[in-house]
């Protein structure tokens, strides 16, 4: 199994997951544009895409989903508590949408796809965990806070796509609003260096080799402020240097390498 991040930040999110002859997006947060010549460079045509699988109904994950939804004409899979919101932003998906409720699997082709229930301020957020070949790759971003849900879900996958959005002292002396700051920082917001480091560290020590931070802010981080934070975690649980991990960051605007699970 392999995966990539297309783009990963506030400004657009998107990931293609790949095993055997089965390609799913997670998310569509990029133009249609960016989006096709990107998969054009990883030589993956439109035409063999199977899923696009929705986290939740904010613009940056759904962007370009209505654009999408036309050109691909495959199964849209969010959760039901997103679907309204969805619909609503982009019509043209509607028929195509598929709701499930948090907490679904799903075997498509050479993929199993588990969704798991995040804290964020959308009615119901979710993160995935992808399962092929025996091993799992799990992606959790836009998260106010660590939960015991999210910390078993993502648990054990060989590879993980984790959100280290904001360096708490870049946010609170920062240039945003105090409402923006607040909602950041509370149950519905999004996940610091600090909180993702935790996070890692709980990976690393349930075996986890690859770690990819993503949906950094770029007004509240640095791609150095989120590796540095994370790697002292994972250095103050003994996980490092020992363990056989590797810690890279998401560009926010152009593709990731693609990594092997």
């Amino acid at each position: 199994m392999k995966f990539c991040t297309l783009a990963s930040g506030s400004s657009g999110n998107c990931t293609v997951v790949f095993h055997g002859n089965t390609y799913i997006l997670i998310d569509a947060g990029i133009s249609l544009r960016r989006i096709c010549a990107s998969l054009k460079g990883l030589k993956i045509t439109p035409d063999m895409l199977d899923a696009v699988f929705i986290t939740h109904s904010h613009s940056d994950h759904i962007g370009a989903l209505r654009a999408a939804a036309e050109s691909f004409r495959v199964p849209v899979f969010a959760p039901e508590g997103e679907c309204g919101a969805i619909a609503a932003a982009a019509p043209e998906a509607e028929p195509f949408l598929n709701a499930f409720p948090a907490g679904s699997t799903f075997q498509l082709g050479d993929l199993e796809i588990a969704s798991f229930r995040t804290p964020h301020d959308t009615p119901e957020s979710v993160g995935y965990c992808v399962r092929a070949g025996g091993r799992a790759f799990a992606l959790a971003t836009d998260l106010g806070y660590l939960t015991n849900t999210v910390v078993d879900a993502v648990s054990g996958a060989d590879a993980a796509v984790l959100e280290s959005n904001h360096d708490l002292r870049m946010l609170k002396t920062g240039p945003y609003p105090r409402y923006l700051k607040q909602r950041i920082l509370g149950p519905g917001g999004h996940l610091s260096n600090d909180d993702c480091g935790v996070l890692a560290a709980a990976l690393a020590e349930s075996g986890t080799k690859r770690i990819l931070l993503a949906h950094l802010s770029r007004e509240n981080n640095t791609p150095e402020a989120a590796y540095t934070t994370v790697c002292a975690s994972l250095k103050a649980r003994d996980c490092l240097p020992d363990r056989d991990i590797s810690v890279c960051v998401a560009p926010r605007c152009v593709m990731s390498p693609v990594f092997d699970v």
